[in-house]
């Protein structure tokens, strides 16, 4: 019997439209937020940026999470620039803030996870994401999400990105949920299919947004089209 859904948060429950630009945007919120003498000029920051640490993101197969806040730390130090915690986490918030146009929540997800909840499951969110965990759960509850989900755990927080099993278990041993009593909703085939299913969970590709391909992927229990699709996958599970 179905008792929770897990989902993804980037592109399955919200659209993430990464744009350059908001790159050094986020760059010139940060160092303003510091507020003082001898930073470095955006554009020289955000070029470094991209060609010493930007292509960390990026690197295929990677498991471990990246450590944001001590990234931003090297990335001033180059410059010769050394910020206390304070000023570290008001950086990391403006910088975040800046990238809030990317964040689109999905039309349905609101009605979705209240039909879900409705039906008496748990419901949880597992997503990769290196941002500092107090920074996205705000989001979430800002999004009107926190209130609709029982548990969500990012990788940051983990410290491992999936398809890594540590971060899909730390979500169903907070939800008291077993593995095969669960599915797991996201859109990509490596990170969120393969990942969830190596630990036991049904599995559905999330295709609103996106549909990925990657060669190390695994083949869905399910497909989604829409995001009231997956109540119709609920229903025949269930």
């Amino acid at each position: 019997m179905l008792e929770a859904v897990l989902f993804d948060w980037g592109d399955t429950l919200m659209q993430f439209a990464y744009s350059p630009d908001l790159v050094s945007a986020g760059h010139r919120a940060g160092l303003a937020a510091i507020g003082r003498d001898g930073l470095p000029e955006v554009d020289a920051l955000t070029e470094h940026f991209r060609e010493e640490y930007e292509p960390l993101f990026w690197a295929p197969g990677t498991i471990e999470e990246i450590e944001y806040p001590g990234l931003v730390r090297r990335l001033l130090g180059d410059f010769g620039v050394e910020i206390d915690d304070d000023e570290l986490g008001r950086y990391l918030e403006a910088e975040h803030r800046a990238w809030d146009p990317a964040r689109i929540l999905a039309a349905h997800t609101h009605p979705l996870l209240e039909s879900l909840r409705e039906r008496g499951l748990k419901l949880g969110l597992v997503s990769n994401a290196f941002d500092p965990g107090w920074l996205l759960h705000r989001d979430l509850g800002q999004m009107g999400i926190a209130q609709r989900l029982d548990f969500s755990v990012f990788s940051s927080e983990v410290g491992l990105r999936k398809p890594h099993p540590a971060i899909f278990e730390r979500a169903l041993e907070a939800l008291g949920i077993e593995a095969r009593r669960s599915l797991f909703v996201g859109d990509r085939l490596y990170e969120d299919v393969r990942g969830a299913a190596e630990v036991g969970m049904t599995t559905v590709q999330a295709l609103w947004f996106r549909a990925d391909e990657h060669p190390d992927g695994a083949e869905p229990d399910y497909q989604a089209f829409t995001q009231l699709d997956v109540l119709n996958v609920v229903g025949r599970l269930a």
